[in-house]
């Protein structure tokens, strides 16, 4: 049998298509006809295309972008948009605009965006990069001044945010990002390292950097994501990231659940610096300024909270632990706490008062001291910061086991801080110091301008002997106890304001107790007495307290004793004159008068004057200068006996009522039952 020839074979195929052509109803043959063309049409473009890398379609890319993202899109560069055999888009020095409200022109902002785009994902509705290289890139993202609007929500009215799509191989460097957050007044911008990943695999871990401001306190802020190929996985996501804002650092590493996730996470947080309100002012909350700190514990984001447990470190020479919760989401800030320490130095409690921490860092207790026109001062002036105060609400509980005092030791702190809308309660602040206790309750109304503080606080009795004990004053032969009270309101934004124009009163009392009889004598300034004493070896028998009110009326800031008042067995010590809060002086006088006839008592006050922080003791008073003067004159005249006359003292006082000294009454009420206890004696 003869094989037919291929050209043979041609023509038989041929006229077998053209027949099968020829059975093929009509509209088959108009099908196919269109499908050609259209293979055809799309081969033409696709060849047009890649030929020319799709550069004439810049513009009507531009024009379709803006329709669809509600913003002007441009290309200031080289533009290419073809296949081969996968989707190639290729643009430089693109630019997306930020909506008209926002402060900065451009969301994006790029020098080169090279991307690779799978066709078949594309095809089915998913988009896949199959490769991305980015160029000095720059993401402007903002909110508006209401806190509603954000500039990566494409649409007027509640579009779609903008989302990062999947990419398997990336290579990304001269990232960078602005952050503008008006209502929270949190600015940031961050540079990125390079990026380089293939096959879902990083080359390194992934590293950013920047600055910033939050609540106008300058930051800096560094980090690193450690695992990125397994957070690619969907697997961990290891991270560290330091925020440094004055000379304060925090440092935060941990893991998260996902790359932009944060709920369940457990980071473990270290913190140091020089005072530890610094940090805190990166929210615009006001705390109280502390020393040196160096506090660690984990912190777990959950919800709109942020809770901070495990506390554990020191802030100056004082531990502290506990545990620590700052809520978010709602009008303010809230802070609770529940803290604690073993023992607490009182120079890392005087900035709670206003004392700068650096002047107790390099003075000690002498910080507390300054010094002004020659005048020492003792209360601090360190203004409140309101503005802060408004901005988050409080509750903290703290306790101190011990507080050393270097004088006195107090034992038992415990004080609850309440902070809502500008309103700041102690209550109660409570210790234990000489056999006593001592409880105040302090309202802090800064919802007024200037601030009103009303302190009211309450002393039970307390040993006299260990009070006086703790100051290095020993062998006074002074036993018993003394309680008091103190109500005082006052007007300002620091303490030396609010007391300086303080109203009230303060009072304490003296119950019960003993003087040795050598300070009784030498209160009187009776010189007989004392000598007589001495030479019986009496001076240290005791001279028993029948009770004794030491008060002042405060008004104005300006404290007037009212009275000041001791019965004792052996005299009555009165005394008179001011305690100034306005500029801490001190102009008082006492003298006592005895009870027992005195051959030679000066019979004159005895001067307590200078400062609150260094004051004066002077015995020598124009009364006693005088004393002296007549006797001098009654000694020349007459005869050197006679010179006595003038400091004789007939010793006519009485036993006081007591009841009203024991209720803290006033001068008047005092002076009231005296002369009435007097009347009926003379009566009698």
């Amino acid at each position: 049998m003869q094989t037919p020839s291929i050209r043979e074979w041609g023509r038989e195929w041929g006229q077998s298509g053209r027949d099968t052509w020829d059975r093929l109803p009509n509209p088959a043959k108009l099908a196919l006809k269109a499908l050609l063309w259209v293979v055809g049409v799309l081969f033409l473009l696709w060849l047009i295309l890649f030929i020319t890398k799709g550069r004439f379609l810049e513009r009507p890319f531009e024009r379709i972008a803006t329709n669809i993202v509600g913003r002007e899109v441009s290309v200031g560069g080289d533009f290419q948009l073809y296949s081969n055999p996968h989707i190639k888009f290729r643009a430089e020095k693109l630019v997306v605009a930020n909506p008209a409200w926002a402060e900065g022109e451009r969301f994006i902002d790029s020098e080169l965006i090279d991307l690779r785009i799978d066709i078949l994902r594309l095809i089915f509705g998913d988009v896949l990069f199959r490769r991305a290289t980015l160029k000095d890139t720059h993401f402007a993202l903002e909110w508006d001044e209401a806190g509603v609007r954000n500039s990566w929500t494409f649409g007027e009215t509640g579009g779609e945010p903008f989302r990062l799509p999947k990419i398997r191989e990336a290579a990304i460097a001269g990232t960078s990002l602005a952050y503008r957050d008006p209502p929270r007044q949190l600015f940031a911008d961050l540079s990125f390292a390079p990026i380089s990943a293939r096959s879902n695999r990083f080359g390194q871990s992934i590293g950013f950097q920047g600055r910033g401001t939050s609540m106008r306190e300058p930051f800096r802020v560094s980090g690193r994501l450690e695992s990125p190929n397994a957070t690619a996985a969907g697997g961990r996501n290891d991270m560290t990231a330091r925020i440094e804002v004055g000379d304060s650092r925090i440092d935060v590493a941990g893991t998260l659940p996902g790359v932009t996730e944060l709920e369940g996470a457990l980071l473990n947080l270290h913190a140091e610096g020089g005072n530890l309100a610094t940090p805190f002012l990166l929210l615009g909350v006001a705390v109280p300024e502390t020393r040196r700190f160096d506090l660690g514990g984990e912190l777990r984001p959950v919800g709109n909270e942020w809770r901070m447990t495990k506390i554990a470190g020191t802030f100056g020479d004082s531990d502290l632990s506990g545990s620590m919760t700052v809520r978010t989401g709602g009008e303010r800030l809230f802070i609770a706490a529940d803290l604690a320490s073993r023992a607490l130095d009182i120079l890392d409690a005087g900035p709670w008062i206003g004392i700068p921490p650096e002047r107790l860092d390099r003075m000690g207790g002498k910080g507390a001291i300054t010094s002004e026109g020659g005048r020492p001062r003792v209360l601090p002036n360190a203004p409140l910061n309101a503005d802060g105060l408004s901005r988050f609400d409080a509750r903290i509980a703290y306790r101190a086991a011990a507080v050393r005092t270097g004088t006195i030791p107090l034992q038992n702190l415990q004080l609850t801080l309440g902070l809502d809308n500008r309103l700041l309660t102690l209550k109660p602040v409570r210790f234990d110091f000489a056999g006593g206790t001592l409880t105040g309750n302090i309202d802090l109304n800064a919802r007024r301008s200037p601030v009103v503080t009303r302190y009211d606080v309450n002393l039970s009795p307390v040993r006299i002997s260990e009070l006086l004990r703790g100051f290095d004053i020993d062998g006074t032969g002074t036993k018993g106890v003394l309680k008091g009270r103190l109500t005082l309101t006052g007007y300002g934004n620091d303490v030396r304001e609010s007391l300086g124009s303080a109203n009230g009163r303060i009072a304490v009392i003296l119950p019960q107790g003993d003087f040795w009889l050598r300070n009784a004598e030498l209160l009187e300034l009776d010189i007989g007495d004392f000598v007589e004493a001495a030479l019986g070896k009496k001076l240290k028998e005791p001279a028993r307290i029948r009770c004794g009110l030491i008060a002042f009326t405060v008004k104005n800031g300006v404290g007037r004793a009212d009275p000041i008042f001791i019965d004792t067995r052996k005299n009555v010590i009165r005394g008179g004159g001011t305690i100034s809060f306005k500029d801490e002086s001190l102009d008082l006088a006492v003298e006592a008068d005895a009870k027992n006839p005195s051959l030679f008592s000066g019979q004159s006050p005895i001067g307590i004057g200078g400062w609150f922080a260094a004051p004066t003791v002077n015995p020598i008073s124009g009364e006693l200068i005088g004393r002296a003067a007549a006797g001098g004159v009654l000694g020349a005249l007459i005869s050197p006996l006679a010179a006595l006359v003038a400091f004789i003292d007939l010793g006519d006082e009485e036993d006081t009522n007591c009841a009203p000294v024991l209720a803290g009454a006033n001068g008047a009420a005092v002076r009231a039952a005296d002369k009435a206890a007097e009347k009926k004696r003379s009566d009698g």
